[in-house]
């Protein structure tokens, strides 16, 4: 049965408009369907349909129809942003003006992803635009209390309400009753972090249609030097669902992080306490530690990895792979491109130690000598960058009755040194005392000759 474009009521004909019925009517009935007394608003798409007739005007210029013919719906053609084009048209822009068109494009479904950080910046910048925003934050069940407390400020200082997401609560007990408190410190952080921030954050995002963050380009060495002012996000899903359905938003990606200390300043914009205790990127309690001064802040995150693992999982997709970084930990097997990498570590007051050789000296009780050993992988940047500080150390200690050695720990070797030397992350640092069996592992990442020599004064 066609249904045509007009309702026929008694002898005359009511016109339905395309946007509303009028509130006049009486409620005619179509069929078994009953059309409402009040003011039906059609969407966007069906108002853009055009009227058909059921019964079509014939037209002496083409053959008599034989059949009621229905014009095609129009369907209305949604555009689909070129984000990559638009970071680049953002490129040079404030974060001020990233902020305000982010804010423009998403209203309610856009929120501020908050850490408790220096990231309150994001917060002052989307106050500055005038226009309505949202925060959410995660609460880990871990942070400082310190944290919590600047989380209860800022939302006294904006009057506004963190949404605050929580990981499971089954997760982190079978988590916590299987492996302990601490287990992050005897077999990385990726676990815990999956747990208590990762899937809340998944779940958070499947709320929205873009976040924004406080990434920046100078925050951690090797991993977030490339991340975009805006993006499609790569790895988590939006409302929508499926790839492509959350845009990323992260303003201040270009600015360095002295010059946001600069805004927060100059904005009187509340701060963490912890701040002034020696923290600048602040995580979890027990990952989180202060730096001394000339260290990046990254170090005092999760202090025992390897660099290029000081990443919860968060923002996986900005994460650039570097060489030999073939798992999640930073350490490779070999140079992915398959060219040979030259040996590093040239001191010819260091000794190059085999597998058979170091085993012997791991099985030993009573040395004549203590050794220092550097576990290393020649393709391995922060390798190549402690060479010359490690080949002084070697030169040093010449004469002075400690052996200084080397043993390359990727590839075939690096199982075995994970099982038997407490490989973690290159490059690795043991002491082999001279009366325990035992290798004592170098806890710091501060790898200079001064540092190094006050380890071994300790253990000799």
């Amino acid at each position: 049965m066609a249904l045509s474009a007009a309702v026929t009521s008694s002898s005359s004909s009511t016109a339905i408009s395309a946007r509303t019925f009028s509130s006049d009517l009486k409620a005619p009935q179509l069929g078994s369907f009953r059309v409402p007394n009040q003011p039906v608003t059609f969407s966007q798409r069906w108002s853009s349909v055009k009227a058909v007739n059921a019964q079509p005007k014939r037209s002496d210029s083409i053959v008599p129809l034989a059949a009621t013919i229905v014009a095609p719906e129009e369907v209305e053609k949604v555009e689909v942003e070129d984000y990559e084009q638009l970071a680049k048209e953002l490129g040079s822009a404030s974060p001020l003006e990233i902020m305000d068109k982010a804010l423009e494009k998403f209203g309610n479904d856009i929120a501020i992803a908050f850490s408790g950080a220096e990231d309150v910046a994001l917060i002052e910048y989307a106050h500055l635009t005038g226009r309505p925003y949202r925060v959410f934050s995660l609460d880990t069940g871990r942070l400082n209390p310190e944290t919590y407390q600047f989380f209860d400020t800022v939302e006294k200082h904006y009057g506004i309400h963190i949404e605050y997401m929580f990981p499971d609560s089954v997760e982190v007990q079978a988590l916590v009753r299987s492996k302990g408190l601490f287990s992050f410190y005897e077999d990385g952080h990726q676990e815990c972090c999956r747990v208590r921030k990762v899937r809340p954050l998944r779940r958070a995002l499947k709320g929205l249609r873009a976040w924004i963050t406080g990434q920046r380009k100078d925050q951690s060495p090797g991993t977030r030097s490339e991340v975009p002012v805006v993006q499609v996000d790569p790895v988590f899903e939006g409302l929508d669902g499926g790839a492509g359905s959350l845009v990323k938003w992260n303003p201040v990606a270009n600015v360095e992080g002295v010059d946001v200390w600069n805004f927060l300043r100059a904005m009187n914009v509340p701060v963490n306490s912890l701040h002034s205790q020696g923290y600048i990127s602040i995580g979890c309690e027990p990952c989180t530690r202060s730096v001394l001064p000339g260290q990046h802040e990254r170090e005092g995150r999760w202090w025992w990895e390897d660099a290029k693992a000081k990443e919860c999982g968060l923002h996986k997709g900005n994460l650039k792979q570097e060489e030999g970084q073939a798992n999640g930990n930073g350490n490779g097997d070999a140079n992915p491109n398959g060219t040979a990498t030259a040996d590093i570590f040239t001191s010819q007051n260091l000794v190059t130690l085999s597998r058979p050789g170091i085993e012997n000296l791991a099985r030993l009780e009573n040395r004549q000598e203590p050794w220092i050993v550097v576990l290393y992988a020649p393709w391995c940047q922060f390798c190549q960058a402690m060479e010359a500080s490690y080949d002084e150390l070697a030169n040093k200690l010449a004469g002075s009755g400690v052996k200084v050695g080397k043993f390359r720990a990727d590839g075939e070797q690096k199982e075995y040194a994970q099982k038997e030397l407490q490989l973690g992350s290159f490059p690795t640092i043991l002491f082999f005392p001279k009366h325990s069996s035992r290798p004592i592992k170098y806890p710091s990442e501060k790898r200079d000759v001064d540092s190094l020599m006050a380890f071994i004064n300790a253990l000799r």
